[in-house]
C-alpha cells in the first residue's frame, strides 16, 4: 500500500516540562497513512519558518539566527554534516541536488550537494530574503522589501560565466513584505504561475515568465503562509487571525482563464474554509498532501492539525504535539525521482575550488517495468497502450479468423449431410409412389 510521509520541524525551547517528549528532538519524520505514526527523529535543531528542505536521501535545516545548515541522512538516521555559510540563512528549498538559500543580506546562494560547488549572487534585495521557491526552470525569491525576483536556473548554474547573475524580472505590485511563495511545476510558459502572500493582506497570482499579475486576492487579515494544491486549481492560505482559506481558481466563477473577469479586478475573499481554536494560535506553516485531500498546519503552541478538504467548516483534528512551536511541515514526494544516481554523502561547499568531483551512487539496474506498473505510473492512458488498442481494431485477429473459418466449414459439412439425407428420403418416396 502506498504510504504518505511528511517532515516537521520546531523552533525554540519546550513549552512545558513534558517528560513524554524528548527535549533534544528538533525534526520529526511522520507517516500519515495508512496509519499515523512517528517514523524517525533528528536531534539538536532549531528551524525557523521556510528553513526546511527534504530530499530522497537528506534533510536540510537552516538554524535560527545563525549561518549554519544541519544536514541529516535519512538513509542512516543521523546528522551527517554541519555546514557553515558566510551569511545567515533565512529560507531554503531544493531543486534536485541543488540546495537554494536566501540570506539575511538579500543574497541568493546555490549549493550543489553532490559536487560542493557554491554559487552566490549579489544582494539584489535591499532587505532579507524571506521565502524562496523553485520550479524546473526558475527560482523565485520574496523579500521583506516587498519585491519578488525571478531568476533563471540555468543562468545561475552556468559554468565559467563572467557576468554577474541578474534576475530576469521583478514583480513589484505588493506594498509590504512578502511572507510566502508557492509555484506550480508546469514547464509551459502559458500555464506557469505562482502565488505570493504579503503583509498588505493580499495574495497575487502571477505569470512569472511574463511578469503579468493575473489576479489579486484580498483577505481580512494578512496571510502568513500559502500553498497551491497539487493540480494548481486552488490556493490555500492561513491568516494571522487563525482562519484558513481555500480559494478555487477554476470554480463556477473562475479567477483564471478565458472566461474569468479582467485581471485588474480585485477579489475580496471573505468566507473561510475553517478556523483554528484561539488557544492554538495562527498557523505558521501549511502543506497539502499530494492527492489534494488533506492540509496540515503547524502552530506556535506545538500542535500539528489535520484538515480534511471534503469536510467543509469542520474543526481540524490534532495530529501531533511537539511541545514547541512548529515552524515547518513538508510532505515527502511519493513519486520516484527517476534519476540514475543518488547522493548518499553530501560534499561540503567551497568557493575556492574551481574543479569539482561528482560524489554520487549509481542506482542498481532496475527490473523491467511490468505492464501493470507502467499503466499505474502513467499520467492518463500511456501512448503505448493506446497504440496497441488502435492497432487491435485496425488489424483482424488472425487466430480468431482461423477459428471462425473452421466453425463455418464444420457447419457447412453438417448442412450437406442433412441435404444428402433429405434427397435419399425424397427418392424413396417417388419410387414407392401413391398408395
Amino acid at each position: 500500500m502506498l504510504s504518505e510521509e511528511f517532515v516537521s520541524a520546531i523552533c525554540g525551547p519546550p513549552l512545558s516540562s513534558n517528560t513524554a517528549i524528548s527535549k533534544d528532538i528538533g525534526i520529526y519524520t511522520h507517516t500519515l497513512s495508512p496509519a499515523y505514526s512517528i517514523k524517525s527523529t533528528f536531534k539538536k535543531s532549531s528551524v525557523p519558518v521556510n528553513c526546511l528542505a527534504v530530499s530522497e536521501t537528506h534533510v536540510f535545516a537552516a538554524q535560527e539566527g545563525k549561518a549554519y545548515v544541519h544536514v541529516y541522512s535519512r538513509l542512516r538516521g543521523n546528522q551527517e554534516a554541519f555546514v557553515a555559510f558566510p551569511e545567515r540563512i533565512r529560507c531554503v528549498t531544493l531543486s534536485g541536488d541543488v540546495l537554494i538559500m536566501g540570506t539575511a543580506e538579500g543574497r541568493l546562494m546555490l549549493w550543489e550537494t553532490c559536487t560542493g560547488r557554491l554559487v552566490s549572487t549579489p544582494a539584489r534585495h535591499v532587505q532579507a530574503v524571506s521565502c524562496v521557491v523553485a520550479t524546473p526552470t526558475h527560482i523565485l525569491t520574496g523579500s521583506d522589501d516587498s519585491d519578488i525576483h525571478v531568476w533563471s536556473m540555468s543562468q545561475l548554474l552556468e559554468l565559467d560565466s563572467a557576468a554577474e547573475p541578474e534576475p530576469e524580472r521583478s514583480l513589484s505590485n505588493h506594498r509590504a513584505g512578502i511572507t510566502a511563495l508557492s509555484a506550480n511545476s508546469s514547464v509551459s510558459a502559458s500555464t506557469n504561475f505562482c502565488v505570493s502572500a504579503s503583509k498588505d493582506k493580499s495574495c497575487i497570482i502571477w505569470n512569472y515568465q511574463t511578469g503579468d499579475a493575473l489576479r489579486t486576492l484580498i483577505f481580512p487579515k494578512f496571510p502568513l503562509c500559502v500553498s497551491l494544491d497539487p493540480s494548481s486549481r486552488a490556493v490555500c492560505a492561513s491568516c494571522e487571525d487563525g482562519t484558513l482559506f481555500v480559494t478555487e481558481l477554476f470554480g463556477e466563477k473562475p479567477l483564471l482563464g478565458p472566461s474569468s473577469e479582467e485581471a485588474s479586478t480585485v477579489v475580496q475573499i471573505e468566507s473561510p474554509f475553517g478556523a483554528t481554536p484561539p488557544e492554538l494560535g495562527p498557523a505558521s506553516c501549511l502543506s497539502m498532501s499530494y492527492d489534494g485531500t488533506v492540509i496540515l498546519t503547524g502552530h506556535p503552541r506545538g500542535q500539528i492539525m489535520r484538515w480534511d478538504i471534503s469536510e467543509k467548516n469542520k474543526t481540524p483534528v490534532e495530529l501531533a504535539n511537539a511541545n514547541a512551536a512548529v515552524t515547518n511541515v513538508v510532505f515527502v514526494s511519493p513519486f520516484p525521482t527517476g534519476k540514475p544516481t543518488k547522493t548518499v554523502h553530501i560534499v561540503k561547499p567551497s568557493q575556492a575550488e574551481r574543479t569539482y568531483t561528482l560524489a554520487a551512487q549509481l542506482d542498481p539496474l532496475a527490473t523491467p517495468e511490468s505492464r501493470f506498473d507502467s499503466l499505474l505510473n502513467a499520467t492518463g492512458f500511456p501512448k503505448k497502450a493506446l497504440e496497441s488498442a488502435i492497432a487491435a481494431f485496425e488489424q483482424p485477429d488472425v487466430e480468431f479468423a482461423e477459428k471462425e473459418e473452421e466453425e463455418l466449414q464444420k457447419h457447412n459439412q453438417e448442412f450437406w449431410e442433412i441435404m444428402k439425407d433429405e434427397r435419399i428420403v425424397q427418392k424413396d418416396a417417388f419410387r414407392i409412389g401413391p398408395v
